[in-house]
Parts: C-alpha cells; sequence; structure tokens
C-alpha cells in the first residue's frame, strides 16, 4: 500500500565538511564547439569560395589589394581581347 507524506519542512542549513562547499561546480552557459579544418579541407573551401564569387566581389578584391583577383581579372581580360 502507497501513503502519501504530508506535513514536511525542509531544512534550509547547509552543512560543510572538511572545508569542502556545497556547491555544485558550474558550467559555462552558451559555450561553443569548435572545429579545425586541416590545411587540405581549408583550400577546397577556399576554392569553393573563390569559383562561387560574382565578378564584382573579384573586381572589389582585386582594387583592395588581392593578388589572386587580380590574377583572375588578368587572365578574363586576356580571354576577352583574344
Amino acid at each position: 500500500m502507497i501513503t502519501s507524506i504530508s506535513n514536511v519542512t525542509q531544512s534550509s542549513q547547509v552543512t560543510e565538511s572538511a572545508g569542502k562547499s556545497a556547491q555544485k561546480p558550474t558550467q559555462s552557459v552558451g559555450s561553443a564547439d569548435s572545429v579545425q579544418l586541416s590545411q587540405t579541407a581549408q583550400a577546397q573551401l577556399a576554392t569553393l569560395k573563390e569559383l562561387t564569387e560574382t565578378s564584382a566581389q573579384t573586381a572589389q578584391e582585386a582594387s583592395h589589394g588581392d593578388l589572386q583577383a587580380q590574377r583572375l581579372l588578368a587572365k578574363e581580360a586576356a580571354k576577352a581581347s583574344e
């Protein structure tokens, strides 16, 4: 037979033994996992970004000193003049 327990009071006293705190260790809230890509994966990701880049983005990057973008624009200009 199951009977319910009533009139239970909780003690607000916290006991400490041998200098140990009764607090639980807290975990960092909002921590994020990180991933490190290999050099090969980084190169493939950079290639993918370059392939999906618009000509306007390439021109903008070239004007800001991006050597790869400058070479690509030079190749496109050479192709167009043939």
